[in-house]
């Protein structure tokens, strides 16, 4: 499924070591003056990605290779090479792949999903927080980052409320999120 790289690439491959696979940024919100974010995921693992919602954003998957498993305001479906789902604004929804899966991932409009998915990056490779969060540092630091990018990203479980208790006792541990 991987295709070579080069060194110019770099800056444009987030590699999430596990879960949720590796990405290459194929738009920037810059690129398309802010009117989506594309990436090309590569999920290796059977992973999930639990229930969220993006509030003021659409998203859509098309699966290149493999199949996605996607659950929108709870009802499952099953998207195979070739197929695509378009996810309205507010709508919960989650997905997971039964095994490996190549899928486009687009937010409209792009508004600072690079930013959240790069600060998650870091997040995950350099300071070792899991998904799911094991322990209460991956905890906490998951929560501010949720509460950091709450415009982009909400969550089910743990509701918002939890994230912003989460972030407050964060803060008064003085962890910090990338800079």
């Amino acid at each position: 499924m991987s295709a070579a790289h080069t060194d110019a690439d770099a800056g444009r491959i987030l590699d999430f070591e596990g879960f949720p696979g590796r990405w290459e940024i194929l738009e920037t919100a810059g690129e398309t003056g802010g009117e989506r974010f594309k990436t090309r995921m590569e999920l290796e693992e059977r992973s999930e990605l639990p229930p969220h919602r993006h509030p003021n954003a659409e998203e859509s998957y098309e699966v290149l290779d493999g199949e996605l498993e996607v659950q929108v305001e709870g009802e499952w479906s099953t998207l195979s090479a070739g197929e695509r789902c378009v996810i309205p604004p507010g709508t919960v929804h989650a997905f997971r792949n039964p095994g490996p899966a190549e899928v486009v991932n687009v937010h409209r409009p792009a508004m600072r999903f690079e930013e959240f998915f790069r600060d998650f990056h870091q997040l995950k490779t350099e300071r070792g927080v899991s998904m799911p969060p094991e322990g209460l540092e991956s905890t906490i630091l998951l929560a501010m980052l949720l509460v950091e990018y709450d415009a982009e990203l909400t969550t089910t479980s743990p509701p918002y409320l939890v994230c912003r208790l989460l972030r407050g006792l964060g803060r008064l541990l003085g962890y910090r999120l990338p800079s």
